[in-house]
């Protein structure tokens, strides 16, 4: 699984138009999911989601997690985040997961995110999203769980 993590102010998810999900202050996370991605790997990418210190103390630093800081999370699916940009000029795909394989995965890292209580917000698997946010920082990471092959 790949996670771009962005540390926002806010965002919101629009389908066709209308706002489907926003939320406050706390973390838009961007998911791709490969083929051979499993539970672990949303177990894995669940936890350090959540204890990523990367919002500030009292002293400015960057130091507590959204848990810690009991903010938002929006998570929006993006098979995008797989593809493989190395030859011509057309983006490939087939490292991404089939949407049968992708959707539980998704739907599973979401869950063990809501169970901490913290807000939790989503996209809509497959649909066409647009995503808006205000970047604080601007703070963006990349995570990519470890192979589990």
């Amino acid at each position: 699984m790949r996670a771009v993590v962005q540390r926002v102010r806010r965002c919101s998810v629009s389908i066709g138009g209308r706002v489907h999900s926003e939320t406050g202050t706390g973390l838009l996370v961007l998911i791709g999911i490969g083929k051979s991605d499993t539970e672990e790997n949303a177990a894995y990418l669940a936890d350090k989601i959540l204890n990523l210190r990367i919002f500030p103390d009292d002293a400015g630093k960057m130091n507590l997690s959204v848990r810690e800081t009991h903010g938002d999370l929006m998570v929006v699916s993006q098979f995008t985040l797989l593809a493989d940009t190395g030859k011509g000029r057309r983006p490939s795909f087939v490292a991404a997961a089939d949407p049968v394989l992708a959707e539980p995965l998704y739907l599973s890292l979401v869950k063990r995110l809501e169970s901490t209580g913290l807000k939790v917000r989503t996209g809509t698997f497959g649909e066409l999203m647009d995503v808006s946010l205000d970047n604080w920082g601007p703070v963006t990471l990349v995570i990519d769980t470890p192979s589990v092959d």
